[in-house]
């Protein structure tokens, strides 16, 4: 799988990324070691250090950036093809859900090192992902619920997306698309719609 789309890293800095990324899905981010990337991406320790200074400290935060770049890339793409507001607010949230569930190194560490994670979705640190997923999905939004709306759109359904993939509700498969297109007709768009129109 290609983890982040061409041009936004060089070959070997993927190349790098993509083997911590197996590593973690393997051992965790505690136990990932330099070495043990240098010896999945078939490079030297040296190798590491010079494409990211500061060791894996710096790796981490490249692994982040790219992908965070890959999953709105995906997520662009699921917007681009939605016909109207309930095809995009469906095909987000599932697109989402699925890209969470879907990636084996955030998986582990979820399992069993959530410290690593839940601070950053969590209380304050979660008004920072809500504040870059509301960015990113408010202008897709705006022509359905009007400029000053969308971004309260974005992050409520950013809201709905962290909430039911981290704590799972019976009855809401926020993977599964006819269990969200039926949560989206009952809750969401009644509630969107008579907003609007007021």
């Amino acid at each position: 799988m290609t983890l982040v789309g061409p041009g936004r890293v060089g070959t070997q800095e993927q190349r790098v990324i993509d083997a911590a990324l197996r590593c973690i899905a393997r051992w965790g981010v505690g136990k990932t070691t330099l070495d043990d990337v240098a010896r999945e991406a078939s490079c030297s320790r040296a190798t590491i250090y010079r494409q990211f200074p500061g060791g894996k400290d710096a790796l981490l935060g490249a692994i982040a950036r790219t992908e965070l770049a890959r999953f709105f890339s995906g997520l662009a793409r699921t917007f681009d093809e939605a016909a109207d507001l309930e095809d995009l607010l469906v095909g987000g949230v599932v697109y989402a859900s699925r890209a969470i569930a879907g990636h084996e190194a955030l998986q582990f560490v979820l399992a069993y090192e959530p410290e690593v994670v839940l601070p950053k979705v969590a209380f304050r640190q979660a008004d920072r992902v809500l504040t870059a997923v509301s960015a990113f999905a408010a202008p897709y939004l705006a022509p359905h619920v009007g400029d000053e709306e969308a971004p309260r759109v974005a992050e409520w359904v950013g809201r709905l997306v962290l909430t039911y993939t981290l704590a799972p509700a019976d009855g809401v498969d926020v993977g599964d698309e006819e269990s969200v297109r039926r949560l989206v007709r009952t809750f969401v768009l009644p509630g969107l719609v008579s907003h609007v129109k007021q």
